[in-house]
Parts: structure tokens; C-alpha cells; sequence
């Protein structure tokens, strides 16, 4: 048995498999993947492989050489035995590994020798020659024995004064080997041993640099070196990082697990820089774009390091990869486009989680509530856990004596005394494939028998009922791989009170296996429940009510030392101090970096109408030309006493997402859906001759589509923020965006549609001092109006380009602007609920008329108004009267367009509810 452990299988992929794919070399797994050094993967029975591993250090222990050596035991006696294998040289203490896996590993802390030296000296052995051996002898009271006969186990412990010799395979070494053992056995005796302890090991990277003869190519172009470590959990090691034009390498100091780990530029699919110790040092690679693992995690010593390093690196993906954002992933989840399992990943990678740091491991919800019913109903909301609050407030009982103490505690105040997310609750789940990580963790022990990983009902009552568990789960509960469930390792994790043995986790009457404990709990994380509740878990853990007063009216608040911020490492001068409590914060778990501030919106789940067959225009999958997995047109009627069906042959329906979707009357079904980007699309024309789609979409860009080819006919890379709204009229493209601008372009359509790119040239461009999010033209596009964030219409001559009027009117976000038909009014509406009419000549505002909610978008006729609202009714304006005079419950999210026909009889509307309805309007 190796004790290997597969780190997170919850990204469809452990660790352990990944280092097996061959198409690019992997950064090694601290259990020593990648190999183990010896250049033999033959091994003969009762060789040890994979004995080693960084954690048999203790934390912040550098591993810094090792040596072929001998153990001698009883030397100089008839019963003199040599024991071979390899010395390893620590900041802690000295390992001696044997080649025979029958043997155990020795672990000699520093700490407890009593004295180093040379074998023989001052007499200890005169039948020793030092002029044909190189022999080492350590005195100490403690060792411990690790993995005898390979088998993973608590550390065995000896205590008394002993002393061991080891003979090194080169005896010019021994001198230097005591040498660095004495400097470094100093610093635990006296004050100053973490302040030695880097001055050694800084003076160590400065002795050395990276092996340029391990570039991939003669041709490489070397753009940056410098120091750093490797990240792996619980250990890092300290090596050079270095990148060329092609390649990024990092070369251990130890060579330890490999010489060299090498990662091609051009694989690499995202890069994020890390919190590492609350300090921003970290950079992890990955080569994948789904899975939470990651190739290499870096933590370099000077914050300016890793952002050169980022720097460089995505420069270089500027030209081949496309950014995500928080945002684009949220609107990808909101539409269906990821799951539920997929949005928590990316969200916990995007908030500094990483399963190469325990401290930061990638935290998901519990959801279930019923762990002891024999069927699991996920058709009813009393099986699953109420995802608006944290696991501290799920008891009520419970909480009331937290807030108490809350209440009574001086400042700072803190809720709950543990966190939700922590290197021991990580290790308490995974203990039985990460047994080595617990030992590591604990000092060479397991936990005790009882407070192990049981049964999952045990462990969700306790964190309901216990006084300081608090703990949330982590992705492994809904991926594939059984083994954390399972202790196919046969460890022994001890004996409980009752008087068995720690084996297989007990699973509810529900899971009749591993398997089906995880698809069970897989179906409940993708269920319409969590689906439309899983907002509230995301506000708590990476959005608006993980700090401040909203944190403290969601009874969310843990200790300040899991915060960001919470703690300046920089201010605590004295270096052990400052270790001392690094430790105690990454023991004790740390808090995602808030990812949103304003509530998550919630996702958008297919509600289906029933319809009867005279009204119903619902397009069916199974006729639909597109490939599954499409939405299907969903519900295209409504009817009631004052509103008929209206039907136009072609419809062009935009989404906030990637996704431009094209809609026929005739067959009534989806015809075309095409993806420019990752990023959202904000808006859609259709230009003159029906021929060509335009779209503007929050990466910046505008694109062109040839209805009649079927394909992306041109792309206007035209600002440098998202493109809000785009208005079209005799050959002029005019552009809001939010880099505060609204450029004019004059744009040549191609002679053959599809075959030729348009040509542009900018012809004005309107500055403003914030973001532009809508914008309209008058009827001759002599006048344009703009609308802004901070609630600003603005009047521009276009024959000018000169701003008329600013009227600041709106206290929130200017949703939709129009010109009355004569041009000699505006209309706006907000988010502040308000409709405004502005004289063009003059810019005073006429009037305004407010609602109860915002208003997103309108049409209007010059008399009357219809705007869409974001509860999903329509409201109907009384300009003259001042008043609404009428209201009508269209979609059951919020209107998010209108379109009304030349003849002002016909009006289609769109919802966040995915729904497209007709309507007829009868005077």
C-alpha cells in the first residue's frame, strides 16, 4: 500500500489520474506521483517505492538535500548491520529512508539531539576509520518510526538517549553535512529559529539558479527567473521558477519529486492569482478549463514576482484564451448553461480556493436534511437543509445561545467559534484516501476513534446540535469517486467506545451503496429546490452577507482572523510571531474572498404553461433543428379580454448570455442559436434587407451575422468596456458602452452579404463621465440621447457633436430612453421606479411619474406609454393624466425588452422568465 491520496475527484478528476495523462508533463503530487526519484519504475519485491513523502516535514519544515547513505547499527560489535538507503537533510530534522520497505523510515527531530558531529571524534569509536568511511553520529531522546513495511499508521515513538551513526556514500560530504546540521539544530535552541531558518534557505537559492540545460528547446527566449515555492497541501517547496517564450518551469532546490516540472505555454487555459498566508503571493496554472485542480501552484517571495509572472503569462493568453469573469459564469448558471455543481467550482476557484491549500479548500453546501427516511423525496422541501442560513443558524435552540454570548462578547464579535471550513474539516472527510495528510496534520496521529468520519447521519446531527461544529462539505460529496466513503486502504482508524473498528462510513437508509449515496446527492444539487434557493448559500459564503451588517442580520460572522484583511502580517516584526500566527489562522480556516456585494440573483427555472391548441405556438424539441440541449421556444401566446395573438414572420430574440437565437413564425421553432463569446450579449438589430444581424456584447465587441450564410460575417472591436446598446440608421453604427463613451461609426455593408467584411471609420465620439447603459435616436438620427449609471440623460446634437443638454433626473440606473415621434420630447425610465419627460429644446423636465419598482424598458406612441417592469408587469401610462392607468400581468420575471411595429398595433415582450409574448393592442 502506497498511501497515495486522490485529492478532489469532485472535478470529475483526481489528482492521482491527471498526473497519468501523458500529453503534458504534471506538477508531482507531494505523495511523489510524478516518480520518485530513483530512475526505476521496476522495482524489485521489497523495494520501497513512493516511502518518502514532504509530509513526513512537520509545517513551515524545508527539505533541503539528501545523501546515499548506510544506517549502521551496532557498530563496531560482532552484530554490526548496515541498513541501505538515503539521508535527507531538513529545517526540522533528519530522515533516513530505507530501500528495503521492510524497514522504517527514521525521523530524528532537531530539536531533540543532544549532539552532532563526526563519528569518532573525541574518542566515541576508535575502531571507526575515518579515512576510508564518511560517518555522522546523532545523539538525541526522541525518534519516531513511520511506515514500516510501507503500511500508513500512527508514528511509533522512542524516547531515551540514543545514538545512531550514518555512513555517507561520499566522505567528503560528512564535514559539510554537520556543518549545515549544527547551523540549523542552533536555531531550535536559541530564540531565533524561524529568522535562521529563511537565512539559510535564501542563502541556499541564492548559491544556485535554474538549469538552463533543461529547456525543452535550444531556442527558448528566457524572459523572467526568480525564486518561489511549489504549492502542494500542507507543504511547500522553495526551487526557481522560470518562463520563456514557449515554456514555464519550475526546478526544486531538493530536485525532489522531479528535477524539473515544465508546463507549455500554449496548454495553459486560465491563471489566477492566490492568497497564500492572507498575503498575495500565490499563482496557480491550469491547463484545463473545468477541473479544480490545478497543474502548479506558486507562491513567490515578493508580491511583484508573481505579478510579473501573471503578467507575462496572460499577455500571452490574451491572443488564444477568454477570460471569466464571476459574472459570466453567474449569467451562464442563471440560464442553464452550467449546473449547479459546475457554478459552485468555478465560483470557489474564482474566491481563492484550491485544493493545493487545506486552509482554502473548495467548500460546498450540505443540502440534505433527511439522512434517515428509507426513500429520499426530493420532490419535497422538507428533505433538503435551508440554504438561506449558515449551518449555525440552522438550529434555533443553538443559535439563540450563540447570539447571547454575541451579545455579551467585547469587540471584535464573533458568532461562532470555528469556521465552516478548515484543513482538519478537509481531512476529517478525506482521512481515509489522505491518511498521510492527517498524520502530517496531527503530529503523526489519527483523531480519535469517536470524532472520526462514522456515518454521515452522526456527522450532520453534530454539526445541527454540536456546541462548535459548524462545518459545511466539500465537492467530493457530489462527484464520481467513492473512496473517501470507502476504506478500501484497510487502515487502522481505531476502535470506538461501542467496540468496533473504524471502517466504511455508515450511509442513510436511503443509499443503498457508495454509488448511490453520491448520485442521490448529485440529483439533490442539481434539483428545481437548490436550484432556485442556491442564491441564498451564495450570498452567505461568497457574496453580499459574508461581511458586514448584512453578515450580521444573516447570523453569518465568524472570528476576524478568517477574514481578508482581518490581520496585518506585515506589521508583526518578530518572524516567529509572525509564523505563530499564520499557523493559528491557516489551522483554523479562512473565508472566500467575496465575490459579489449586491444580492445573487436567483436562477431561471423553465416554468411550462399549459395551453390549449388553439393558442399554443410551443416549439418541440423534437422538431427543432437544433442540436439537444437547446431551450426550446417556450410559450409564445397569451391571451385576454383587451389582447389578441400577433405573429411576425422572423423573430430575433437576444439573451444575457453568449447566445443569439433565431425564432421562424412559419414553423414555429427555434431555427438558429449561434455563440459569439463567453460574455453576455446586450443587444440586437436587424439591418436593412433582412440579411445581416448585429449584436454588442460585454466583451467589448460588436459582431456581424450573415442570416443568409449561417456564420459571423465581421467583429468591431470598437471600446474598451462591455457595449451596453447599439442603434442603426443610413450606414451609421451608433455604440454605448460602459468605457463612458458613444462613438459614431460610418459603416459600408458588404456588397455580397457573407462574402465580404464591412469597413468602419469612426466618425464622432461622445464622451460622458460614467458609463453609458442605453441610448436612443430621434427619428431624422439628428439627436441622440443617452442615458447613464449614475442617472444622467444626456441630449447630443449629432450634426455637431456637441452635448446639448445633462439632466441629472434618475437616482439610479437610466434603464431606456426614447424621443417622442416629433422629436420634441424625451422619455426615460430607471431604476429608481421613475418615468421622466424632458424638453429637447429647452432640457427641463416636464414631469415625472413614479412606480413601486423599475422601470426596465418602454415603447411609446406619443400619447400613451407601456413599460416593462421588473416584477414582470406591464404598465400602462397616462402621460396627460400624470397616472397609470392600467396594469397587466405579463411574464413572471423581469421585462427586459419591448418591441412594438410601425403601425403601433403590435407589441412583443421578453422576460427573464425566457418566455416571448404577443401581444395586439386594440384603441
Amino acid at each position: 500500500m502506497t498511501g497515495q491520496a486522490r485529492f478532489h475527484r469532485g472535478a470529475e478528476a483526481c489528482r492521482a489520474s491527471r498526473q497519468c495523462r501523458s500529453r503534458r508533463p504534471r506538477a508531482a503530487h507531494p505523495e511523489g506521483r510524478a516518480g520518485s526519484g530513483r530512475g526505476s519504475r521496476h522495482a524489485s519485491p521489497g523495494v520501497r517505492r513512493g516511502g518518502f513523502s514532504l509530509l513526513l516535514l512537520n509545517l513551515e519544515e524545508y527539505y533541503f538535500e539528501q545523501h546515499r547513505a548506510n544506517h549502521i547499527l551496532h557498530k563496531g560489535s560482532h552484530h554490526e548491520r548496515k541498513i541501505r538507503g538515503s539521508l535527507k537533510i531538513c529545517s526540522k530534522s533528519v530522515i533516513f529512508e530505507s530501500d528495503s520497505i521492510s524497514q522504517p523510515i527514521i525521523k530524528i527531530p532537531l530539536r531533540d539531539c543532544i549532539k552532532i558531529g563526526k563519528h569518532g571524534e573525541n574518542g566515541a569509536n576508535r575502531h571507526f576509520t575515518k579515512a576510508k568511511s564518511g560517518g555522522i553520529s546523532l545523539i538525541f531522546s526522541q525518534v519516531y518510526f513511520i511506515k514500516e513495511h510501507n503500511v500508513v499508521a500512527p508514528y511509533k515513538i522512542e524516547r531515551g538517549k540514543m545514538e545512531y551513526v550514518f555512513e555517507l556514500d561520499v566522505p567528503g560530504k560528512v564535514e559539510d553535512v554537520v556543518e549545515t546540521l549544527l547551523q540549523v539544530s542552533t536555531c531550535w535552541v536559541e530564540n531565533s529559529k524561524q529568522t535562521e531558518i529563511t537565512a539559510i534557505l535564501q542563502s541556499r537559492l541564492a548559491r544556485t539558479s535554474f538549469d538552463k540545460n533543461r529547456f525543452q528547446n535550444i531556442s527558448e527566449k528566457l524572459h523572467m527567473e526568480c525564486k518561489a515555492e511549489m504549492v502542494t497541501p500542507l507543504v511547500t517547496n522553495p526551487g526557481h521558477v522560470c518562463i520563456t517564450d514557449t515554456n514555464l518551469y519550475f526546478q526544486p532546490l531538493n530536485g525532489y519529486p522531479k528535477p524539473v516540472v515544465q508546463i507549455t505555454l500554449q496548454d495553459v487555459r486560465r491563471i489566477y492569482k492566490r492568497r497564500h498566508g492572507l498575503m498575495p503571493l500565490g499563482l496557480e496554472v491550469f491547463c484545463t478549463e473545468d477541473d479544480l485542480c490545478s497543474d502548479i501552484y506558486l507562491k513567490f517571495y515578493e508580491p511583484q514576482d508573481r505579478d510579473d509572472l501573471y503578467f507575462y503569462i496572460a499577455t500571452y493568453l490574451e491572443h488564444h484564451v477568454a477570460e471569466h469573469t464571476a459574472e459570466s459564469y453567474m449569467l451562464q448558471w442563471q440560464r442553464g448553461h452550467l449546473s449547479n455543481y459546475q457554478y459552485l467550482l468555478h465560483l470557489n476557484n474564482l474566491a481563492d480556493r484550491s485544493c493545493n491549500d487545506l486552509s482554502q479548500y473548495p467548500v460546498f453546501p450540505w443540502i440534505i436534511h433527511d439522512y434517515s427516511s428509507s426513500e429520499l423525496d426530493l420532490s419535497n422541501p422538507g428533505t433538503f437543509r435551508d440554504l438561506s442560513k449558515p449551518v449555525g443558524a440552522l438550529n434555533k435552540e443553538r443559535l439563540e445561545r450563540l447570539l447571547t454570548r454575541y451579545q455579551e462578547m467585547p469587540e471584535p464579535k464573533f458568532m461562532y467559534g470555528s469556521h465552516y471550513s478548515s484543513p482538519g474539516y478537509v481531512l476529517f472527510y478525506l482521512v481515509r484516501i489522505a491518511p498521510e495528510y492527517m498524520l502530517c496534520l496531527q503530529n503523526g496521529r489519527f483523531d480519535n476513534a469517536d470524532r472520526m468520519f462514522n456515518s454521515i447521519a452522526e456527522t450532520w446531527k453534530n454539526c445541527l446540535d454540536g456546541a462548535t461544529d459548524f462545518k459545511e462539505l466539500i465537492p467530493e460529496f457530489y462527484g464520481d469517486d467513492v473512496s473517501f466513503l470507502v476504506n478500501s486502504l484497510k487502515l487502522d482508524l481505531g476502535k470506538r467506545q461501542g467496540g468496533q473498528m473504524v471502517d466504511d462510513v455508515e450511509l442513510p437508509p436511503w443509499a443503498s451503496s457508495p454509488e448511490d449515496f453520491l448520485q442521490k446527492s448529485k440529483d439533490a444539487l442539481e434539483s428545481n429546490y437548490v436550484s432556485e434557493h442556491l442564491h441564498e448559500w451564495i450570498d452567505l459564503i461568497f457574496g453580499y452577507k459574508q461581511k458586514g451588517s448584512d453578515a450580521i442580520g444573516a447570523h453569518n460572522v465568524f472570528h476576524p482572523l478568517t477574514y481578508e484583511g482581518g490581520v496585518d502580517l506585515n506589521s508583526i516584526q518578530d518572524p516567529d510571531e509572525k509564523v505563530a500566527m499564520l499557523t493559528q489562522i491557516l489551522e483554523f480556516g479562512q473565508t472566500p474572498k467575496q465575490l459579489f456585494v449586491t444580492p445573487h440573483p436567483r436562477r431561471i427555472t423553465p416554468k411550462f404553461k399549459s395551453l390549449s391548441q388553439t393558442s399554443s405556438y410551443n416549439a418541440s424539441m423534437a422538431d427543432s433543428p437544433v442540436s439537444p440541449g437547446e431551450e426550446s421556444f417556450e410559450d409564445l401566446t397569451e391571451e385576454s379580454k383587451t389582447l389578441e395573438i400577433f405573429l411576425i414572420c422572423l423573430l430575433l430574440i437576444i439573451k444575457l448570455d453568449s447566445t443569439l437565437k433565431m425564432f421562424s413564425k412559419e414553423s414555429k421553432m427555434l431555427q438558429r442559436s449561434i455563440s459569439f463569446s463567453n460574455m453576455a450579449l446586450s443587444s440586437c438589430l436587424l439591418l436593412p434587407g433582412d440579411a445581416t444581424v448585429i449584436t454588442s456584447s460585454w466583451d467589448n465587441n460588436v459582431y456581424f451575422y450573415s442570416i443568409a450564410f449561417g456564420r459571423r460575417q465581421d467583429t468591431l472591436m470598437g471600446h474598451d468596456d462591455a457595449v451596453s446598446k447599439i442603434c442603426w440608421h443610413d450606414n451609421r453604427l451608433y455604440s454605448a458602452s460602459w468605457d463612458s463613451t458613444v462613438k459614431v461609426w460610418s459603416g459600408v455593408p458588404a456588397e455580397m452579404p457573407g462574402t465580404k467584411r464591412h469597413h468602419f471609420d469612426l466618425l464622432a465620439e461622445l464622451e460622458h463621465d460614467v458609463s453609458v447603459d442605453t441610448i436612443s435616436l430621434n427619428a431624422a438620427s439628428t439627436l441622440l440621447v443617452s442615458g447613464t449609471k449614475e442617472g444622467t440623460v444626456n441630449i447630443w446634437d449629432l450634426t455637431t457633436a456637441t452635448l446639448m443638454h445633462q439632466i441629472p433626473c434618475h437616482s439610479g440606473i437610466v434603464c431606456d430612453t426614447a424621443f417622442s415621434p416629433d422629436s420634441r420630447h424625451v422619455l426615460s425610465t430607471g431604476a429608481d421606479g421613475c418615468l421622466n419627460v424632458i424638453d429637447v429644446q429647452t432640457g427641463m423636465l416636464i414631469s415625472s411619474m413614479t412606480s413601486d419598482e423599475p422601470q426596465r424598458c418602454f415603447v411609446w406612441d406619443g400619447n400613451s406609454v407601456l413599460s416593462g417592469s421588473q416584477s414582470g408587469e406591464l404598465l400602462v401610462w397616462d402621460l396627460l393624466g400624470a397616472k397609470i392607468s392600467e396594469r397587466i400581468q405579463g411574464h413572471t420575471g423581469a421585462v427586459t425588452c419591448i418591441w412594438m411595429n410601425e403601425q403601433c398595433s403590435s407589441i412583443i415582450t421578453g422576460g427573464e422568465d425566457r418566455q416571448i409574448i404577443f401581444w395586439k393592442l386594440q384603441y
